[in-house]
């Protein structure tokens, strides 16, 4: 598992509509070729907004972007049906954390990491 294609600024105004709050994702893969149920896997902001995935499979080389408005979740689109932004613009950590609370990978962003806008990780 890694973190695919993180998009923190959304396009566009940052006007709070669900459309605004969904164009914000952190993309997940699956690098591996079995399938991982990701229930109780997290994805935090450094803030400590924390999305703790449900009863979600996420089959061999495959991913699944975790969008911050609301929405209704399918294989490909998760929503974690927030109101306000997560992922800070200006600086943040994306963190990906397994079921037992094992760091998977994190992304950094802004003042302190090297990526502007929307990042492409391993594309």
């Amino acid at each position: 598992m890694t973190l695919g294609a993180i998009q923190y600024d959304s396009p566009g105004r940052d006007d709070r509509s669900n459309r605004s709050l969904n164009a914000e994702y952190v993309t997940v893969k699956n690098t591996g070729r079995t399938a991982v149920n990701l229930r109780g896997w997290t994805l935090a902001d450094r803030s400590g907004h924390t999305y703790r995935f449900g009863n979600v499979g996420l089959n061999g080389h495959s991913q699944a972007r975790g969008h911050t408005g609301i929405g209704r979740d399918n294989r490909f689109d998760l929503y974690q049906d927030r109101r306000a932004y997560v992922w800070d613009n200006g600086g943040d950590t994306a963190t990906l954390r397994n079921d037992h609370r094992r760091l998977v990978e994190s992304e950094s962003w802004g003042r302190h990491g090297r990526h502007h806008g929307h990042w492409g990780y391993g594309q």
